[in-house]
């Protein structure tokens, strides 16, 4: 069930809020006009649902995250995130413990945001290796729709039967849905322990596989048929076709056509040519297939990335309300393009 946490107009309230859930942070109004936020939750627990929106143009900076991570889903809107002075290269994001956070969103931006304890990642990694790691792993910031899209679609539904009541009816459900959620995350979105994941035999990702999609990533901008994929991951169209239905839930095309999409997406959110220049560069021949799957995967035309990406940038102009409480130190990085203070704190 949703339980409404902040609604209104109240920088200092709205602040104070959100604080409570996530981290001590700064909170910037970046234009001239009232804000009109509002955060709701839908479960809490292991792994938490929130949703958020500001109603204005925001800057926020938490600086670093304690033992939380957090995931961001952006349902409207648009939002820019730099992660350690890294700008994010996806729509949608992830972050963990002592990892340094910038935030700017648009003003119609609402973000589902997964908040996930650590000892939930800490007891999933126990799981499969055995024992405890003795410092937080990290996650990828970028998670690309070609590899965790089947995850990021599973945390969709995980929000909206939070929000429907089912966990409510059923704490059990809930459950066995976070450890489907955690132990699915360790599998699809890369951390600093993947790989003494898989030489445990945790993760089994046959060779061809792992040939196949690194074929489809390193080629993605040129003519690609399937048997081409065949030929480069030494197997035949057929047994190719079989394994990506099983482990994957699509065919060697589709998972080609996410990874175009994905590069597409990228270069429209830093206005790397026109939306049509960028179609034929991934290979979308076809402008109105190209749009209508990129609204699909992303929730927004290709046309209204572009716009919001603009927007985005000319949203970190100087001045605008400030609030800040607790010392999260200096942050910001000028060359990187992460956000400067330019108030008095």
């Amino acid at each position: 069930m949703t339980m409404i946490l902040f609604e209104g107009q109240d920088v200092e309230e709205v602040h104070e809020v959100v604080s409570t859930h996530f981290a001590p942070h700064r909170l910037r109004v970046i234009e001239d006009r009232e804000l009109n936020g509002r955060f709701v939750t839908s479960h809490v627990g292991p792994v938490s649902v929130f949703t958020l929106g500001y109603g204005a143009t925001v800057e926020v900076r938490p600086g670093e995250l304690p033992d939380i991570y957090n995931i961001h889903v952006p349902l409207t809107g648009y939002g820019t995130l730099w992660v350690d002075g890294r700008q994010v290269a996806t729509a949608n994001s992830m972050v963990g413990p002592g990892q340094r956070l910038d935030m700017r969103w648009s003003a119609d931006s609402d973000t589902l945001i997964l908040r996930i304890v650590r000892e939930a990642i800490d007891d999933a990694l126990a799981k499969r290796l055995g024992e405890t790691p003795a410092t937080p792993i990290h996650f990828d910031a970028d998670m690309h729709e070609a590899t965790a899209g089947s995850w990021l679609a599973a945390a969709r539904i995980f929000g909206e039967s939070a929000a429907e009541g089912l966990f409510t009816q059923s704490p059990l459900a809930a459950a066995h849905f976070e450890q489907l959620l955690l132990q699915g995350l360790l599998d699809s979105q890369p951390h600093t322990l993947t790989d003494q994941l898989t030489e445990s035999g945790n993760i089994d990702l046959p060779a061809v596989l792992r040939r196949a999609m690194a074929f489809c990533e390193e080629r993605a901008g040129d003519p690609v048929s399937i048997a081409d994929i065949a030929i480069a991951a030494h197997t035949g169209v057929r047994s190719l076709q079989r394994l990506f239905k099983t482990r994957l839930q699509m065919t060697p095309l589709e998972y080609l056509q996410r990874v175009r999409l994905d590069r597409a997406h990228q270069d429209l959110r830093t206005a790397r040519g026109t939306v049509a220049e960028v179609a034929m560069r991934w290979g979308f021949t076809h402008l109105g297939r190209f749009s209508a799957l990129y609204r699909k995967a992303y929730g927004q035309t290709p046309s209204e990335t572009v716009r919001r990406s603009t927007h985005g940038e000319q949203a970190g102009s100087p001045g605008g309300q400030l609030v800040h409480r607790g010392s999260v130190g200096a942050m910001g990085d000028h060359e990187s393009g992460v956000p400067q203070d330019s108030g008095v704190l």
